[in-house]
């Protein structure tokens, strides 16, 4: 599937956004509306290493995905890699790109797409409209994001490793 991109302008300055979107514990704040069930998979949940497992609610189906963040430039860039669906073999990948403007101005720039390699699962995003539905998704979460980052909300509730020291990560 893919390669799907949605862009957004948020008028924050960049190393604020970055932040926020290099933290796994923060992403379903602001993708809880097409992704649920939110893991993550290590205990850091910022930088090089940080993972997380989600459920991507498709419309004719409902499949585990995970990513990882494989590479980082600060305040730049950020790459993520995973894998999903039946037994991990649809490889994801994930790009965030962010570049600044006059002022606080930042553009960020989302680009996802997907390596199935088995027939099957070709066939099942074509059915069921992967890449339509998922570039809806990706724009209204950047949306929701521009939202609570121009408004200085705090970000909503974040996410921890179960049995991990919630007091070590800040969280109550």
């Amino acid at each position: 599937m893919g390669p799907i991109s949605a862009e957004v302008e948020i008028d924050v300055p960049r190393e604020r956004v970055f932040e926020l979107i290099g933290d796994l514990s923060a992403r379903p704040s602001f993708t809880d509306h097409f992704l649920s069930d939110f893991h993550l998979t290590r205990i850091e949940s910022t930088g090089v290493g940080a993972g997380a497992r989600f459920r991507v609610n498709a419309p004719l189906r409902s499949i585990w995905m995970d990513t990882a963040i494989v590479e980082q430039e600060e305040p730049f860039r950020i790459v993520e890699q995973g894998h999903g669906g039946r037994t991990n073999r649809i490889r994801s990948n994930t790009v965030w790109e962010l570049t600044g403007g006059t002022g606080s101005l930042t553009a960020v720039r989302f680009s996802h797409w997907t390596e199935p390699t088995n027939p099957l699962d070709r066939a099942l995003e074509v059915l069921s409209a992967g890449s339509v539905w998922q570039e809806r998704g990706w724009r209204e979460a950047l949306r929701r994001l521009r939202d609570a980052l121009e408004s200085d909300l705090p970000g909503g509730e974040r996410i921890a490793v179960a049995g991990g020291n919630r007091y070590a990560t800040g969280i109550p």
